[in-house]
């Protein structure tokens, strides 16, 4: 789940990193308040779950309350990579004389949280790892530990700050990655970092994806979630419990498991095909998650074919040949479908996708062959 800027550096806030004092609005006429409150320069910044905003022209510089007015009113309802801006956040305008990248990230490899930090700061990370690979520094946090004052201070040393500038890092750096460890993240970062003219160090821009699974621990971070700016159908299947991810293809997959679910993907591109979506049903899928798995997969107007895969251990092959011809009753999908249905009550399950006509397959690569040849209209 990704949170907001503002939510961001709210939760940043918290644990001791310094972050302006910004509010957010919805109208213009609340821009011009809080520019008021803050009583000089502020930057007007729209709040949407993509990077690129400054490009887009989604971060301006006013001067005078009506001139937040004013910008506000540009960005609120503009289109940042397909997202509508619905609020921006009015901060106080920075003294920025250098910009500093530091970030969290768990490095799988190392199994560690990393710490990873820039003098090129201002600029997609993304960008630095392309174009200048040395210039990003890594440390590797002991677990059982916690980030140490002796890795932050050489972090701090290697980025070129000044000594009187490592103990303020030092307190940045903890407090970034107690609240990255805190929320249960993926990612916890502040792009930029910096540096203003009296030497002091502010984060003045935030980011944080925090770890779906962990959220159960997080019911106040959960409230935080903005479905406008998610998938809708996403949102449906995580409500229903169903694992969905949308891709470009065009073979529908539904699958019990996911590590099925991958293998099914790879073998519809094996034999030519592609895949548009992963969907994970779960184990003990009844007729009604089933049917809520279709829906959701037809809903994709790129689906040409319907692959379902399913393994009868925990869940019953009768319930999900019962379940996939409610959702197809109600939905009357004008796509083929080709089923592989293999474990408990396997025979029940073809039997009744039989007497409604449904060719069934034994096999993965028989039902992933059938599948590609349906989608090119060849079966």
């Amino acid at each position: 789940m990704k949170l907001h800027e503002y939510q961001a550096k709210r939760i940043f806030g918290q644990y001791g990193v310094p972050v302006p004092e910004g509010e957010v609005a919805t109208t213009p006429e609340e821009a011009r308040e809080i520019a008021q409150r803050i009583g000089g320069p502020v930057v007007v910044k729209a709040q949407v779950l993509v990077g690129g905003r400054g490009k887009a022209g989604g971060v301006k510089l006013a001067k005078t309350p009506e001139e937040a007015e004013e910008k506000a009113r540009q960005i609120l309802g503009m289109d940042i990579k397909g997202l509508t801006v619905k609020k921006v956040l009015i901060d106080p305008a920075a003294d920025i004389q250098d910009e500093i990248y530091l970030g969290m990230i768990i490095d799988r490899a190392r199994q560690r949280v990393v710490m990873m930090a820039s003098a090129e700061g201002g600029v997609e990370i993304e960008e630095v790892a392309a174009t200048n690979p040395d210039a990003i520094k890594k440390v590797a946090v002991d677990p059982f530990l916690g980030m140490k004052g002796y890795q932050a201070i050489g972090m701090a040393s290697a980025l070129g700050l000044d000594k009187s500038q490592f103990r303020p890092f030092t307190k940045i750096a903890t407090g970034l990655y107690n609240a990255f460890i805190g929320s249960d993240a993926e990612l916890a970062e502040i792009n930029p970092l910096v540096v203003q003219g009296d030497g002091s160090l502010l984060a003045v821009d935030g980011k944080m994806v925090v770890d779906d699974n962990g959220l159960f621990r997080h019911p106040d971070l959960a409230e935080k979630r903005d479905l406008d700016e998610e998938d809708p159908y996403e949102t449906k299947a995580r409500e229903a419990d169903l694992s969905y991810i949308k891709l470009d293809g065009e073979i529908g997959c539904m699958v019990n498991g996911a590590g099925l679910a991958m293998a099914t993907m790879d073998i519809v591109k094996f034999y030519g095909g592609s895949p548009a979506n992963f969907l994970d049903i779960g184990g003990g899928a009844d007729a009604e998650k089933v049917a809520t798995a279709l829906e959701i997969i037809l809903s994709d107007p790129h689906v040409k074919a319907v692959l379902v895969n399913i393994f009868g251990g925990i869940t019953r092959c009768d319930e999900v040949a019962k379940g996939l011809l409610k959702a197809i009753d109600e939905v009357k999908p004008d796509v083929p479908f080709v089923i592989r249905l293999v474990g408990t009550n396997e025979e029940e399950g073809r039997a009744l996708m039989a007497e409604a006509n449904f060719p069934t397959a034994r096999t993965l690569a028989e039902a992933a062959q059938m599948a590609v040849a349906a989608a090119k209209g060849e079966l």
